[in-house]
């Protein structure tokens, strides 16, 4: 089946000495892995693999056998080209972070447009602003709408909030956050991309990426602790 669709690279991985295995979020198929031949030879390779930095926003035209293996790529292009992710130290370390919960994240090889309309969006919003200490934990938050496990916000007063369940509580649970913890994540819930980017400390902004990251181990089976995040701590410190 041939398909055209914009796609956000994930991640590629080298394969042998000269090619890559690019997996992709697509608008219309969701996860696509692809097979990208001969990447690292010929007079183009640095702009083929310029294609495939960490969340490039591509529009592709591809061939989906959809039989579990490898697809391939008939055309690429930048459908938007970044004018600051890949030149800024914070933007681009962000980005090799988010790309890394994405690859642990989504696993379903089917449609889920409004994840994607969320990310492109979002991503286009960080190339275009420069306070952006809190964009990760927004975005990791808010990610868990489109994957199904949104915290419940109805009795979001109360003093704990519970991970397994993904409920505030007044009661102290083994999984619960402490009150702190508690406070800091309902601020983080009240938070929009265009607010103060100053609402937490340094420590405040790690202890609340610590909650996200272990938020997501509670919900998704196999989910692995980013190796970015020691990057991350180090450039947002």
């Amino acid at each position: 089946m041939q398909v055209k669709t914009k796609a956000i690279v994930i991640s590629s991985i080298k394969f042998q000495e000269k090619s890559l295995i690019v997996k992709c979020f697509t608008q219309s198929h969701g996860l696509k892995s692809y097979f990208v031949r001969d990447a690292f030879s010929g007079r183009k390779s640095n702009q083929k693999i310029a294609y495939f930095q960490p969340l490039t926003i591509l529009e592709i035209e591809a061939v989906h056998k959809n039989k579990g293996t490898l697809e391939n790529f008939k055309e690429i292009k930048i459908s938007t080209p970044f004018q600051t992710i890949h030149s800024d130290i914070y933007k681009s370390t962000i980005v090799m972070f988010v790309s890394e919960i994405l690859h642990h994240s989504i696993h379903e090889e089917e449609e889920n447009e409004s994840l994607f309309s969320f990310l492109e969006t979002a991503l286009l919003w960080l190339d275009h602003h420069d306070e952006i200490a809190n964009f990760h934990l927004i975005l990791l938050l808010e990610t868990t709408k489109y994957l199904g496990f949104y915290p419940d916000i109805s009795d979001i007063e109360m003093r704990f909030f519970e991970m397994t369940e993904g409920v505030f509580s007044p009661f102290h649970a083994i999984s619960s956050l402490t009150e702190h913890e508690t406070n800091l994540f309902r601020k983080l819930i009240s938070l929009k991309l265009d607010n103060d980017q100053k609402i937490f400390h340094v420590i405040e902004r790690q202890i609340v990426l610590k909650i996200l990251i272990d938020y997501y181990s509670f919900h998704l089976d196999g989910f692995k602790k980013p190796k970015s995040l020691d990057v991350l701590k180090e450039v947002f410190s």
